[in-house]
């Protein structure tokens, strides 16, 4: 039975980009069937808490003598760890503020990037996600695309592609739409048509993904 873990960071619960990506990837997927199933995260509505204990960055058998966690702690962040090894797919919404990653997200992050669990630290083999897909839907206000001046700008695709796709060892796909402000901005008037465009492109790059993966 083909599960999707779905995770929306977006502080826009209304005109968000991201969030509107990752529900037409969400539907195209649960339009394959009963058995496409899908659990769902809001980290902005329902932000995790941030890690307590520097232990809790460890692998139990990884950590010294010394460092302990809280059991609610301990238990909070195998729930976290148990939604992403149950899914085949994993779907971020990822938009992009002040450069990085939203700090809700980060947070989702610090839970699941554990030397020793997800990824390999040592000699004892930790890459339980490797090859499974990980579709990461990103959006920004300005251009961070290759060749623009803010290129070495986006503090946010490649983290995430580190960590899922390095670290962790995943298929990562990302779906990417800019100049989400133009509307707003008025320097940036000029380039709506072409937000406009890119999102189009998105969302049916997004539909399509979902339909096949």
């Amino acid at each position: 039975m083909p599960h999707l873990l779905h995770l929306d960071s977006s502080a826009d619960l209304a005109g968000s980009r991201s969030r509107a990506l990752t529900a037409a990837f969400a539907k195209a997927w649960a339009a394959r069937g009963d058995d496409h199933t899908i659990t769902y995260r809001d980290l902005h509505t329902e932000p995790l808490p941030r890690l307590s204990t520097p232990a809790l960055h460890w692998a139990p058998r990884l950590r010294r003598p010394e460092e302990t966690a809280p059991e609610a702690d301990e238990a909070l962040q195998q729930a976290i760890l148990d939604e992403l090894f149950a899914a085949d797919v994993l779907l971020v919404g990822a938009p992009m503020y002040n450069y990085s990653p939203a700090s809700t997200l980060k947070t989702w992050i610090d839970y699941i990037h554990v030397p020793g669990t997800t990824f390999t630290f040592d000699d004892v083999p930790s890459q339980p996600m490797a090859g499974r897909a990980a579709v990461v839907v990103t959006s920004a206000g300005g251009s961070y695309v290759e060749g623009s001046p803010t290129e070495s700008w986006d503090h946010l695709t490649p983290v995430l592609q580190i960590v899922l796709g390095t670290a962790l060892g995943m298929d990562v796909t990302v779906i990417s739409t800019e100049l989400t402000l133009a509307p707003r901005i008025p320097d940036l008037a000029a380039q709506v048509p072409h937000s406009e465009a890119l999102f189009a492109a998105a969302v049916e790059k997004a539909t399509t993904l979902a339909a096949k993966l």
